[in-house]
């Protein structure tokens, strides 16, 4: 299929949080710049709403996070983390943002869901059939379900240029073997690669412009 893009397709953009962070984490160690993906995923086109789904934690860590999200134009959804007797954990908004999808299309020509949970294919289909819409997805090639990348009309891949897209990538590449030679300097081994703190991403994401 011919994918279309031009200055009046209304798009409507539906990031799941929760798989786009840790992708970053597993594949880079690093953030997410969750502005630079919105901006360039809709280009020179009509942005209707970006709705970003989060989870928050009952240290309440996530304001800054929100906020800085908001100062991007990107709106909020959020949901408690709900923890079992067991001790078992629960994070899931695919349902939610199925539905919002859903209720949106017919104010949209395009969609661009930012994930790469195959969960999500039936959704694509069910746009693109029914509703009629163009549907896009931007995620990490490297982590998404070959059934999303199958169906979906186009595919905008985050590993192509992980430097853009990732909080502080570059200098962290550029300061590994650095600081493994200080690391073996001190006669210890390797450190631990650490994927930082929530305290840490966020500072680093509500300092961007």
């Amino acid at each position: 299929m011919t994918v279309i893009k031009h200055k009046e397709q209304r798009v409507g953009v539906f990031i799941d949080t929760q798989n786009i962070y840790h992708s970053a984490k597993m594949l880079y160690h690093s953030k997410v710049n969750f502005g630079a993906i919105v901006k360039d995923a809709v280009g020179e086109r009509s942005l209707i709403r970006a709705i970003a789904y989060v989870i928050t934690t009952e240290a309440g860590d996530e304001k800054a996070f929100f906020e800085a999200l908001t100062k991007m134009g990107i709106e909020t959804k959020t949901k408690d983390l709900q923890i079992f007797s067991s001790g078992a954990k629960k994070a899931d908004w695919d349902v939610g943002m199925a539905i919002d999808a859903v209720k949106l299309a017919p104010k949209l020509d395009a969609v661009i869901l930012v994930t790469g949970d195959g969960d999500h294919a039936p959704l694509v289909e069910y746009l693109q059939v029914n509703q009629g819409c163009q549907v896009e997805v931007v995620s990490f090639g490297k982590s998404t379900s070959s059934l999303l990348r199958a169906v979906v009309d186009d595919f905008f891949d985050l590993d192509e240029n992980p430097n853009k897209y990732l909080i502080g990538h570059q200098n962290r590449f550029q300061n590994k073997g650095k600081n493994q030679r200080n690391n073996f300097n001190k006669k210890r081994g390797p450190k631990d690669a650490t994927l930082g703190t929530i305290a840490d991403d966020i500072a680093d994401l509500s300092g961007q412009e």
